[in-house]
């Protein structure tokens, strides 16, 4: 399975997978100077074409709050494959929390790739058998 992937930053450290876990890191392919309380995307410099039937997820890397004090706006990034164009520049959506810098190579988020849902038919009907477990947030509770 192939990844195809084109930098637009000659600096940006090429991509390698890991030997130890499933996420693949991106790093910034700009230096951000943001103030708390401001929105931007940061670019990551790179445009992907995916395998066929699968899709990217992109969330922050678990050390980027404490090191940057950005969060991702949309929680996590879905990039289907229709995302593939030389011009479709992946990017992080974040907010700062505080005053912070962040400098092209700096690794702030990862990826990985999943299988696409599959095709699905929805069905309306006027009762579930599955057993009631107590509504939302009730796991656990007796």
């Amino acid at each position: 399975m192939e990844l195809l992937i084109k930098y637009h930053n000659p600096e940006l450290i090429r991509l390698e997978k890991l030997a130890v876990g499933d996420w693949i890191d991106l790093r910034a392919a700009e230096d951000v100077q943001l103030s708390a309380g401001e929105f931007r995307i940061i670019s990551l410099g790179v445009s992907m074409r995916l395998p066929e039937g699968y899709e990217a997820h992109l969330v922050p890397r678990s050390s980027t709050f404490k090191k940057w004090g950005i969060i991702q706006v949309n929680h996590m990034g879905v990039i289907d494959n229709s995302y593939s164009g030389e011009g479709d520049i992946w990017g992080m959506p974040v907010l700062a929390m505080r005053d912070t810098e962040i400098h092209v190579n700096d690794r702030i988020c990862q990826f990985r790739i999943v299988e696409r849902m599959p095709s699905l038919t929805v069905v309306e009907v006027e009762h579930l058998d599955g057993p009631d477990r107590g509504g939302f947030g009730s796991t656990g509770e007796n």
